[in-house]
């Protein structure tokens, strides 16, 4: 596998990217959205968020930071889930538009969950430990 250097090369951003724009799309331009602003604004922030997090958590440059930082990105994912239920029973999404949008978030939860996982099994403690690294390649290999 090679070795990721920027936060746009990972799938999960990309993902997230894609929500964030379908959401901006879908509640920004329908009339219902346009008044009831304090919803469109929390769930075009929370969309935002989890590629935010997850682009901030690749540049913090540890491990654990960014472990932290996609936690983050997953419970924005749970946020974004929950919106898309109030805004379905305003009617202000249909059903088909909703099972989009919401199966988009959950993978995008589910995807972040695994990396996670990933992440947390990984002796590398990330590139600003590399000079106090334990987790060295064995020259003997």
């Amino acid at each position: 596998m090679a070795t990721i250097t920027r936060f746009e090369d990972l799938e999960i951003w990309q993902l997230a990217r894609n929500l964030a724009n379908e959401v901006f799309q879908t509640y920004t331009c329908s009339e219902p959205f346009l008044k009831d602003y304090k919803l469109r604004e929390q769930i075009n922030g929370s969309s935002g968020s989890i590629m935010d997090n997850i682009a901030e958590g690749f540049e913090r440059n540890s491990r654990n930071e960014f472990v932290n930082f996609l936690s983050i990105a997953k419970a924005s994912s749970g946020e974004v889930k929950s919106q898309l239920y109030r805004a379905f029973d305003r009617r202000y999404i249909t059903q088909e538009r909703f099972d989009k949008l919401y199966n988009q978030a959950d993978e995008i939860g589910r995807q972040v969950g695994g990396f996670i996982n990933y992440l947390n099994s990984s002796l590398y403690k990330g590139a600003k430990f590399k000079n106090r690294q334990t987790d060295r390649p064995n020259p003997k290999s």
